[in-house]
């Protein structure tokens, strides 16, 4: 009887050890009764009429404190695993399935269910927690408010900012009304809206990068084609002036494309393992002429037995082939650029974890501390002649900033006047390796 009313209690929002105790409570009391009773018995009826009274008292107390009353909503404070009553396990299963995050909230505006891919957006371990605490948007909260009261559905775009920006339509609707059950579905409006960003972005940048290397082409063939037609020496100095510019177009072009699709992706998480010890060895591979040609060494230290990273390999080796690329445009002539790799342990929000931490040093000039936070900027440049003039666009950074975001990591960058900079990136290991024992702790 204790287990079954235990469960009523949970139905009506109460946990199974807070059922427990209330039961408890209400048998000491129906005790107490039936002594109290038996002891009027007793002065009214004597010793003959104490055992009588003492039996029929308490079995009406007990039956009456453990029957069908229920427990007051008020203390209400969290959702048992019984609210999910509502929900049957083929349906459970199907809402698991949706590749929309949805989420279902009771009427003490707790979590009674949320789905995996709601849980990659707020995270795991939030069923029975308050619902401004899982998802903290003010208008996306006002509207399960407001649903939750008139009952009609509502539809609210929003955005969430971190760790990546994501665009939101959300719908509300409630489904039941006793007990109280309010719904809330979210569809991922990022793609689109990134492709119209995009699309704005790419015309204004593109036009106004290209304004100068195209009128420097345009002024040097109509010389060509004037002043300078029979001027042979003239003609093949501006020949070659073109082709520099030409080929600068083109780097330009190719890495606002690349930056344009890595844009577009950047939500989406990258579903591959991949070695980061192979990729930073091909990309250093490929820049070695690059590095000798300055007199620079490239140095790779890898740490042992290191885990794969969740990861999409070609644009690791973008990213590392930008970074080395930059260590060596701004070192030091036969200088040195070293990069690392090694791995720690952390516990992020979804639990412990495994970072892979990779950094590039140079040994150059440094780099201003107040420009620093503008490094990641399109089109940035702390010294605009020097990187014009070793093939920069400015992109390069921009797009290892995203392709960071996309692999869920992080950049840090550090430097000083005169000892050069170095540049940090970290990325989680996949996730079957998450666990995996480490030597070092963050």
């Amino acid at each position: 009887m204790m287990s079954e009313n235990a469960n009523q209690y949970a139905v009506y929002g109460m946990t199974k050890d807070a059922a427990f105790w209330a039961e408890l409570r209400r048998i000491l009391w129906a005790v107490a009764a039936a002594l109290l009773a038996g002891a009027a018995a007793y002065l009214w009826l004597g010793p003959r009429g104490l055992a009588a009274a003492v039996v029929v008292t308490s079995a009406a107390a007990i039956s009456a404190g453990i029957g069908e009353r229920r427990p007051s909503r008020a203390v209400t404070e969290t959702p048992a695993p019984a609210d999910l009553a509502v929900l049957s396990p083929l349906a459970r299963e199907m809402l698991e399935r949706l590749p929309d995050p949805l989420m279902l909230v009771n009427g003490g505006d707790r979590v009674l269910f949320a789905n995996g891919a709601m849980r990659e957006v707020i995270g795991v371990g939030v069923e029975r927690k308050h619902v401004s605490a899982v998802l903290r948007t003010p208008s996306v909260l006002e509207a399960l408010q407001r649903t939750a009261h008139t009952g009609e559905p509502g539809s609210i775009e929003f955005t969430i900012r971190v760790p990546i920006e994501r665009n939101y339509q959300a719908f509300t609707a409630r489904i039941s009304s006793d007990p109280s059950v309010v719904m809330l579905l979210m569809h991922d409006l990022t793609a689109m809206k990134r492709t119209e960003q995009m699309r704005v972005d790419f015309i204004a940048n593109a036009s106004h990068e290209l304004r100068t290397p195209l009128a420097a082409v345009t002024g040097f063939i109509e010389t060509l084609k004037g002043p300078a037609r029979d001027d042979a020496e003239a003609r093949d100095k501006f020949l070659d002036i073109m082709a520099v510019e030409g080929e600068r177009m083109r780097r330009l072009i190719e890495d606002l494309l690349s930056l344009t699709r890595i844009e577009l992706n950047e939500h989406v998480p990258p579903r591959g393992e991949v070695s980061l010890e192979a990729v930073v060895q091909q990309a250093s591979a490929a820049l070695t002429p690059l590095a000798k040609a300055d007199g620079i060494t490239i140095v790779v230290d890898v740490a042992a037995g290191l885990p794969p990273v969740a990861g999409e390999r070609d644009e690791l080796v973008q990213l590392f082939q930008n970074l080395i690329h930059n260590a060596i445009k701004y070192g030091r002539d036969n200088g040195e650029v070293k990069i690392s790799l090694r791995q720690q342990a952390s516990t992020g929000r979804r639990g412990p974890e495994t970072l892979l931490i990779a950094a590039v040093t140079d040994d150059g000039e440094g780099i201003p501390a107040e420009a620093i936070p503008r490094l990641t900027e399109r089109f940035y440049r702390v010294d605009v002649k020097r990187s014009r003039e070793r093939g920069g666009t400015g992109l390069g950074l921009a797009i290892v900033k995203h392709i960071v975001n996309r692999h869920n990591g992080r950049l840090q960058i550090e430097s000083r006047a005169g000892e050069g900079s170095t540049f940090t990136i970290i990325l989680p290991a996949a996730k079957k390796q998450a666990d995996a024992p480490v030597t070092e702790l963050l």
